[in-house]
């Protein structure tokens, strides 16, 4: 019976004692049935103060604990014996904000319900209704939030999903469709063959590359337009991938854009580009907002002539007086830096240009599905033989001596050290550790002896550059950071990655940050510092420390935190979702993209009376978002 949920009926015995504690209130009433009494406590509610009537009888709801034999409740719902209104039926229970209580929620909620029920218009088809056995929408608004039974929910909660994901699939879809009929792309050469570059390298592709250059090269030779993404872990070899469809665009006569979120790891991709295509005769160019003025220019002008094969740069390349004289390939890197918008404006700077976007940010292929609907996807699942795996080990805050023992260690063999905290500055509600602060403790208290330094994303872009070159060429032993380093270049001698409160980020987020370390021929160590001891916590501690593989840790991420916004979908243009749990509801998923593309496939535009209400309802959920 110790910690059980139970519905008891008591009379009050006693007023209720308001106790004043340190910057909070408690309140406490004792009531009795023919069996035992019970002690009742709340913390800061004094306004149950005129709730209670000695002598009256109350239904109380909630976990009951057995301590030295008597009986108490924290916090149950309540009801007079007559009423039924928090107890002895099923309630919703709401997020609150400052001073909303559940009982005033469920209150306006009820009136509002009330007042709605029946008039609500219907926002799906009635063919869909009936082939797919779904509640109406007056019913099924009134379910989701008192419900008869558990099953009135579940009815209630599937049509809601159901509605949610058909419209992010349709509007997705669409976009594709009109991508593929409406468009036809370049028909890139035959002759232009990616097997140049792949004879040249210093190093053999593994299977997936191959598999993933074969998907793109077959794109290209048509005269469909691609719109592909490239998923790959951390380290997967992505980059190489983008040389290759490159080489083949300007073996083709034309020019290809790649556009990176950070003017480091474009000047990166630019060296890689140099050192394997430089030798292919292909002149390769950089274009960041850094640059004088002068050199702007000539790279304008000679990009204009065609003088320039591939225009490597940030979103610098997007400004209007940037022009190409036959843009063929446009590669986006780390797509989730960019919206939609970002990457439609780069594409049109050419005549249908073939499009790659690339991602290091493993993604479901569920979510996938969703976020990059109107993409097709491809995957490179397999890492290069040569990669070490970084040892990673979660620890709590009893373990900082050691830790930072280790990092000496490692600084004195010569190596660098990232630490990464979640916040920039203080902040009271939370006690989480800033950069600003752990900069403090670690140049002048730990490690005063090393170089070290802090970066954050609240920094003008040329002074985060100027820190991670200087990174980069050792003269930095510890760079303290936010996640502004979680898409960023590669420091080879860097092999200690230290994250501080690290159950307050995602672990697809935990993964991209451990990838920063790992990049040179010495052994590299992820220190996970937690604190809290729920079960969710230790276990997406141990999903970290048990495996490097980032599509197995974005599925475990899914389940383990649900879809809300997985790593920011706003950023994508798409609503949050409202209802839908991705990995809960991946079989309503599957069952409505099967439905969308049936629907298209009939009526590609939804031009057909049945389907009007699927035109309204996606034009009200995305004629603003879909262009962010």
């Amino acid at each position: 019976m110790d910690g059980e949920e139970v519905l008891i009926e008591a009379v009050v015995c006693s007023k209720l004692n308001n106790i004043r504690l340190k910057g909070k209130t408690m309140q406490r009433l004792l009531v009795r049935d023919e069996t035992d009494s019970c002690l009742i406590t709340w913390f800061n509610q004094p306004y149950l103060k005129d709730q209670f009537v000695v002598g009256h009888k109350y239904k109380f709801f909630g976990k009951v604990s057995r301590k030295t034999g008597k009986v108490t409740f924290n916090s149950p719902v309540f009801d007079k014996e007559e009423n039924t209104k928090n107890t002895g039926r099923i309630i919703p229970i709401y997020p609150l904000t400052y001073k909303l209580s559940q009982n005033q929620l469920r209150k306006i909620m009820e009136a509002g319900i009330k007042e709605v029920y029946g008039n609500l218009p219907e926002t799906l088809p009635d063919y869909l209704l009936k082939e797919y056995n779904l509640e109406d929408i007056n019913n099924a608004t009134k379910h989701i939030h008192f419900p008869d039974e558990f099953k009135d929910f579940n009815i209630a909660r599937k049509r809601l999903v159901f509605e949610e994901l058909l419209s992010v699939q349709l509007a997705l879809l669409e976009l594709k469709n009109s991508y593929n009929n409406d468009i036809k792309g370049i028909e890139f050469s035959k002759d232009a063959k990616m097997s140049d570059v792949i004879n040249t390298l210093p190093f053999k592709l593994t299977k997936a590359q191959l598999r993933v250059l074969e998907e793109i090269d077959n794109d290209m030779e048509s005269t469909k337009n691609m719109n592909r993404l490239l998923q790959g872990d951390v380290g997967s070899g992505k980059t190489v991938v983008a040389m290759c469809a490159a080489y083949k665009a300007v073996k083709s006569g034309y020019q290809a854009a790649i556009m990176a979120p950070t003017a480091i790891l474009a000047t990166q991709h630019l060296e890689n580009f140099n050192n394997i295509l430089g030798k292919l005769g292909i002149r390769c160019e950089l274009l960041i907002s850094g640059i004088t003025k002068k050199k702007k220019e000539d790279i304008l002008e000679r990009l204009k002539n065609g003088e320039i094969d591939i225009l490597i740069g940030t979103h610098a390349l997007i400004e209007d007086n940037v022009i190409f004289k036959n843009l063929g390939l446009v590669v986006t890197d780390e797509q989730h830096r960019f919206g939609v918008k970002q990457r439609t404006k780069i594409a049109e700077k050419g005549e249908n240009p073939d499009v790659l976007v690339m991602t290091a940010t493993p993604i479901p292929r569920t979510l996938a599905l969703i976020l990059y609907g109107d993409l097709d996807i491809s995957i490179i699942d397999e890492l290069p033989p040569n990669r070490k795996k970084i040892e990673t080990f979660a620890v709590n805050k009893n373990m900082t001596n050691r830790v930072n023992a280790f990092i000496k260690k490692q600084i004195e063999e010569g190596r660098q050290a990232y630490i990464v905290c979640p916040l920039v500055e203080e902040n009271e509600e939370m006690d989480l550790k800033s950069v600003e602060k752990i900069y403090e403790t670690y140049s002048k208290e730990v490690f005063p002896e090393y170089r070290v330094e802090y970066i954050h994303g609240k920094m003008k872009p040329k002074e985060k550059d100027s820190i991670m070159e200087r990174f980069k060429n050792h003269e930095i032993d510890i760079l303290i950071s936010t996640t502004v380093i979680e898409v960023g270049v590669d420091v080879p001698n860097s092999n200690i990655m230290v994250i501080e409160n690290a159950e307050r980020f995602g672990l697809a987020q935990l993964h991209q940050l451990r990838g920063r370390v790992g990049r040179g021929d010495y052994q590299s160590y992820c220190i996970l510092k937690f604190e809290g001891k729920s079960d969710t916590v230790r276990k997406r501690m141990k999903v970290m420390c048990e495996t490097n593989d980032g599509f197995v840790i974005s599925e475990k991420d899914l389940e383990l935190r649900g879809s809300g916004d997985f790593f920011g979908t706003m950023q994508h243009g798409l609503p949050e979702f409202k209802i839908a749990n991705l990995f809960q509801d991946v079989d309503i998923l599957k069952m409505v993209q099967s439905v969308a593309t049936k629907i298209l496939l009939d009526d590609p535009k939804l031009e057909k009376e049945k389907n009007k209400l699927l035109k309204d309802l996606i034009r009200d959920k995305f004629t603003k978002r879909i262009e962010i």
